[in-house]
């Protein structure tokens, strides 16, 4: 079978406060940075072994909506590429 690299991005949804974003982001500006905006992300790299690309999606969209993210304050994105 083939392998898979499933690349997970989890944002915040619009809307809901970022913290770690907005810090990050006023010390930037002070550091002499212009930024119309910055979001925060987590990234996950999920290593499988699938049948093909669809399935190694379904299984990484399956774990990211019972682990990785919180539908309810999350997107997500996934990337899958073949090993």
């Amino acid at each position: 079978m083939p392998g898979y690299t499933v690349t997970v991005t989890v944002r915040l949804k619009e809307g809901v406060l970022d913290p770690e974003a907005e810090t990050t982001q006023r010390a930037l500006e002070r550091l002499g940075f212009e930024i119309a905006d910055l979001r925060s992300a987590d990234q996950f790299e999920l290593d499988l072994t699938a049948g093909d690309a669809d399935s190694a999606r379904q299984r990484a969209e399956e774990m990211t909506e019972r682990l990785l993210a919180n539908p309810t304050i999350h997107d997500y994105e996934l990337a899958v590429d073949e090993r």
